[in-house]
């Protein structure tokens, strides 16, 4: 098959893309390389794809000539390309033209395809709001910039599905880590700050809430699962992650156990937005793709670590 990745490049997109690719399919990447985290990761990410025969197309979504980059027979598109996270860096614009304009236009592209099989939207936990941990029909009631635009970038795609103008699906996923996660995200940062022996900044009152923290290569698990069952994925979306809940304290002791140290926390005010529960419900993508995480969290942090000390670390 032939399969483009979007965000290719990226924390969840690059594993999804290495594993399309041991399992023999022909994988095209895309990535537009902008700097909202590390070119030195995603070059280092890009490598690794690159090595194992994988092409990195360098483009925007937003730009207008994207048909003119990609081949047309392209069979199944999975969409990891987005304005990421909950970030006050990032402006409303950021995340309109990223998420909103540029699902668009990869839509356009896909309804030119000559032979889509399947259009995959990857969703987010933040869709649901401050708390997730509701079953994929409950009313959305998204909190931030982040989830109102990664929900109307998800009813972009189910609207053509809709009309029967393609087979698409969306899957929500849970609180990811491992490997290559992005350098400010939580388990990262951790790692990161408790080598060099700095103080990890903690949002108040964040060391209580509850995550269904899910190692990517669970994730990675659920996304491919849908390759051959197009039929009975179409038009729906699906939960990915694990039911296992930890709070944040637990996330920051297991790196202090993996590390052997104490990491020194620095308390800075609440970040507006942020969801103060996450429990991945994942009943329909049992039902429907025979879905079952099994990492523990100490396994998928002690992953993290060796990468990150195997990489970063001096």
């Amino acid at each position: 098959m032939k399969i483009l990745v979007t965000g290719a490049v990226g924390f969840i997109g690059s594993h999804v893309a290495e594993r399309l690719n041991s399992l023999g399919h022909d994988v095209i990447g895309l990535d537009n390389f902008n700097d909202y985290y590390s070119l030195e990761l995603k070059h280092l990410n890009a490598k690794v794809l690159e090595e194992k025969g994988i092409s990195i197309i360098k483009k925007d979504l937003r730009d207008e000539d994207l048909a003119e980059c990609l081949p047309n027979d392209i069979q199944y598109i999975f969409h990891f390309a987005a304005q990421p996270g909950i970030s006050q860096t990032s402006t409303f614009e950021d995340y309109f033209s990223n998420n909103i304009i540029a699902t668009k236009n990869l839509i356009d592209f896909g309804l030119s395809c000559d032979d889509l099989k399947l259009f995959v939207n990857v969703g987010t936990s933040s869709i649901y709001g401050i708390e997730a941990t509701f079953p994929e029909d409950i009313a959305p009631k998204p909190a931030s910039h982040y989830g109102v635009t990664k929900l109307a970038a998800e009813q972009l795609v189910l609207q053509k599905s809709r009309e029967q103008l393609m087979q698409a699906c969306s899957l929500r996923l849970y609180s990811v880590i491992g490997p290559r996660e992005r350098p400010e995200k939580m388990y990262t940062k951790l790692i990161a700050l408790g080598l060099q022996n700095k103080p990890f900044p903690l949002f108040e009152g964040s060391d209580k809430h509850l995550r269904s923290f899910t190692y990517v290569g669970d994730i990675v698990d659920g996304v491919v699962s849908v390759i051959g069952n197009e039929t009975k994925v179409n038009s729906e979306i699906i939960n990915l992650g694990t039911e296992v809940e930890h709070t944040t304290k637990e996330g920051i002791e297991a790196v202090e156990k993996v590390l052997g140290k104490t990491i020194e926390l620095n308390v800075i005010p609440k970040r507006p937005g942020d969801q103060s529960r996450t429990k991945a419900n994942i009943d329909k993508a049992r039902k429907l793709l025979n879905y079952n995480p099994k990492t523990t969290l100490l396994e998928a942090v002690q992953k993290q670590v060796e990468w990150y000390k195997a990489n970063f670390s001096n």
